[in-house]
This record gives C-alpha cells, structure tokens and sequence, in this order.
C-alpha cells in the first residue's frame, strides 16, 4: 500500500506504522486519518502480522491535531470538532483498543493533545528520554480528546490527571515511566532497537492468547470484582481451546522452546 502521510511497512510478523508528516510535528490531517484508517484495517484482518509497532518520524511523535487543517477566522461558522472526533479521533481509538493484537507505541519525541492520548491507549509503551507529553488542549480552550479524559485518571490519578489537563505542563518521558504512564524510558539511540525487538518478541507469542489478556485487562475498570471473575472464566475457556495452547503445554512437558503460530 502507498501512503503519502504514513509509512507502512510488515517484517517478521510486526507491522510498523510511522506516521510521517514530520515539518509538522506529525499532526493529524483529514488525509492521515484516512490513510491510518485503511492501515489499521488491513492489520487486523492480516493473520500474519501479530503485532503493530506505532512510532513518528522526525523530532516529534505526534503533535496531536493540525490545526491549519481546520483553519477558522473570527468571522466564520463555528466548526463541528464534535464531528470531527466522531469520524477520525474515536474509530481510530477504538481500533487500537479493539485490535486483536498487541500494539506497541515508541514516542520518539514530543506527543501533544491528541498525540499524546493516542500513545497513552497503547497496551505497552516505550519513550525516547527526550521525549515529552503534554495535554495541550487546555492551550486552545478545548477539552482532552481521544480518550484523554479517561486514561489520565485511571493511569495517573484524579488530582493529577485534573491538573495535568487544566495547567497543559509537560511531562518528561522519565517523569512518565515514575507515574505509570507508560512502560519504560530509555535512552534516545536505543529506543527504537528496544521497541522493534519487544514486538518481535511479541510477534512470536501466543496471539490469541495475547488478546484474550488485553481485552480482560480493557474491561476490568468497568467490571465488578464478581463480572471479573466471570470474564476470566470466559476467556480462559477460549484461550484453553487454541492450538497455541496445546502447543505450549507440549513444550513445557518436552522442555522444549514452543513454536506458536496465533491459532
């Protein structure tokens, strides 16, 4: 597939979305969305790819919405951002939390408004130590989108998920990794070498287990300890059924590596 503000690319099982608008921080544009929309659709359909890596080019990860792309004066009809959260911002979030496979995010520079919800709904993610994350929308009068206002709190807390979306301050990777934001800062250089060998790993592991896992681990903030339970035994009854799982018991009995294949 050729893409004008995305890169895309499959090895090893891994599918590496870079978005890529660098001179714009990689900000979102009516164009990117739908062109990361087409990806994303392709990556869950492909049994072969078992793992998406989501990075940016450039200086910046992402800096949330293009504003230029929505260009208003004072004189015009007040724009409909409600819609534009409905067509582009939610699928996208919805596609990243639904998909049937890890997704690994490595913030490669600084991750702003939308940019930085985005990276936060990945299952596990990696940041360059330079990197940054800022809730901007407060800068603009706006509220923070792309499921801000529901990870923030459960990640960080309410008193500073509050002020992190009122007072918009930066938060440095490292800050990130000590509040449980994200999984690891590491070094500049070695970021993306980190990211790319973690989702090759993940490529090779049992991958509908691997989904069984995010979804129980989705769904628990809105699950009584009871419904847990339940959907515990659900899910393990599935995962118990796949032939991944015969696979792994073998190798253990044999003492052998196992060879998983995502059935």
């Amino acid at each position: 597939m050729n893409f004008e503000t995305i890169l895309f690319e499959v090895i090893g099982g891994v599918g590496k979305i870079i978005l890529n608008r660098p001179d714009k921080l990689n900000s979102f544009n009516a164009q990117m969305h739908e062109e990361i929309r087409s990806c994303m659709k392709n990556i869950a359909e492909d049994t072969s790819i078992r793992c998406l890596l989501l990075t940016g080019s450039g200086r910046g990860f992402c800096a949330g919405q293009d504003l230029s792309d929505r260009d208003i004066t004072p004189d015009d009809e007040a724009p409909d951002l409600g819609g534009s959260i409905e067509r582009n911002y939610n699928p996208l979030l919805r596609s990243i939390k639904s998909l049937e496979k890890p997704v690994i995010c490595a913030v490669n520079g600084v991750a702003a408004g939308a940019g930085a919800n985005i990276a936060l709904a990945c299952d596990i993610v990696f940041a360059a130590r330079s990197a940054s994350f800022i809730q901007s929308f407060s800068k603009i009068g706006l509220v923070p989108d792309s499921g801000g206002t529901w990870t923030l709190p459960r990640v960080v807390g309410h008193a500073r998920a509050m002020a992190l979306a009122m007072l918009a301050e930066r938060v440095s990777a490292q800050q990130a990794e000590d509040w449980g934001m994200i999984w690891k800062c590491v070094d500049d250089e070695e970021l993306m070498s980190v990211a790319e060998n973690q989702a090759a790993f993940l490529a090779t592991r049992p991958t509908r287990g691997l989904a069984y896992i995010k979804h129980a681990i989705n769904v628990s903030s809105t699950s009584t300890f009871d419904q847990q339970l339940d959907i515990e035994r659900d899910l393990q009854r599935l995962a118990g059924g796949t032939q991944d799982y015969r696979e792994g018991v073998d190798a253990f009995i044999n003492k052998r590596e196992p060879h998983f294949t995502g059935q």
